[in-house]
């Protein structure tokens, strides 16, 4: 297909402060708008769900992500692209349990099977797997308000065991909970610490939701993951969307044959896609700032990244590719922001910046230091640029 138009850089940029919500004009009020906006939220670490939330609402609470997560359920979360733990809305379960999850899903199990055998838990490894499964699953199934890892590891003894030999990793109990999470069988249900911890209570997915959606098949659930990504991320580059899916791209080429994506031409030569009915320029939004918490779904979002991070991709990710905090202004990462020992947020700027610019980013970040409320975020991905003395 010949392209239709030119999207250029800064086009993207304005894209991304209206879809992502960043821009104050285009600022959300709920988590779920919030999920929404971004197709799926990274959990990786749990501060950065509220964190995201926050960054694109005017007022949000931390009980108003619990209300959500807890008592509505109607975010839930799922391990799933690039075996990442994410949050998403309800009704996107049943597409990314067909595809991205179960691609998780099958990668875990073999992984754990050979694992079993190689650490001396059994001579056939899926055998093991699948009794270990029934055996959790049938100490939930006698707990509706589900059970703790330490709980399951007491009610199950033959996951309370270690590996040895070659075979290393995560004890076997962590990897069973992933391996049945990943299948949506079961679900990280409340959570028994803070808001900034993981401490769930595993829980069997019909009980957590009451009624469970039927997944959908494997080619539709791409499909649609690609579709929603599309309108929060597109333009992409066919890259982008196999790395963020962990996926192949046959995969990802049959998805955009299936919804008629349009190929865009973007800066530096790179081929895009749209949605067909979404191929009106997007005007600028006017200036805007923002403050994102690490592995934030936006600077998690593409592969190629240069359109928002110019020259700074070094100093703002680890060595693992790990996005630490950023700060934003008008579409483009200018360097990070950090807490000292009493919670208050300072910011760490990797190149200047226009004095009004820089008086809203301290604004932004005084909203932050309130909000917190002198809680410091605990993170295990912190950036060389956050590291840096300031």
């Amino acid at each position: 297909m010949v392209p239709v138009r030119h999207v250029t850089d800064s086009e993207r940029r304005a894209r991304l402060a209206v879809r992502h919500a960043l821009a104050p004009a285009a600022r959300v009020s709920s988590p779920e708008a919030v999920t929404r906006a971004m197709t799926v939220l990274h959990a990786t670490e749990p501060a950065t769900v509220y964190l995201s939330c926050w960054a694109r609402t005017g007022s949000l609470t931390v009980a108003g992500v619990d209300r959500a997560l807890y008592t509505d359920r109607s975010l839930v979360k799922q391990l799933a692209m690039r075996r990442t733990l994410f949050v998403l809305p309800r009704d996107l379960l049943p597409a990314v349990w067909a595809g991205a999850s179960a691609r998780v899903a099958g990668t875990e199990r073999a992984r754990m099977a050979k694992d079993a055998v190689l650490g001396g838990l059994t001579h056939d490894g899926h055998d093991w797997l699948d009794r270990a499964g029934t055996e959790v699953l049938a100490a939930l199934a006698t707990a509706p308000e589900g059970r703790t890892a330490i709980d399951l590891r007491r009610a199950v003894p033959m996951i309370d065991v270690k590996l040895t030999g070659t075979a290393g990793g995560q004890a076997p109990a962590a990897r069973v909970l992933t391996q049945l999470g990943a299948t949506g069988a079961i679900v990280r249900g409340m959570n028994t610490g803070g808001w900034h911890t993981s401490r769930p209570r595993w829980t069997l997915m019909k009980d957590w939701l009451g009624e469970i959606p039927a997944p959908t098949t494997a080619e539709k659930g791409y499909r649609e993951l690609i579709r929603r990504w599309l309108f929060s991320f597109g333009p992409g580059t066919e890259d982008d969307l196999v790395w963020w899916l962990g996926s192949t791209k046959a995969v990802v080429r049959a998805a955009l044959a299936d919804l008629g994506a349009v190929p865009v031409t973007l800066d530096h030569g790179a081929t895009g896609w749209l949605l067909p009915d979404d191929l009106d320029e997007v005007p600028g939004p006017g200036p805007w700032v923002a403050l994102l918490p690490v592995l934030d779904p936006t600077v998690m979002g593409w592969q190629h990244r240069d359109f928002y991070l110019g020259p700074h991709r070094t100093p703002l990710f680890d060595t693992r590719g790990n996005a630490g905090t950023t700060a934003w202004a008008d579409g483009r990462v200018v360097g990070c922001w950090v807490q000292d020992e009493s919670g208050v947020v300072s910011l760490r700027l990797l190149e200047q910046v226009p004095a009004a610019t820089r008086h809203a980013l301290d604004d932004e970040a005084a909203r932050l230091t309130k909000w917190l409320g002198g809680f410091r975020v605990p993170s295990v991905y912190s950036s060389p640029a956050m590291k840096t003395p300031g």
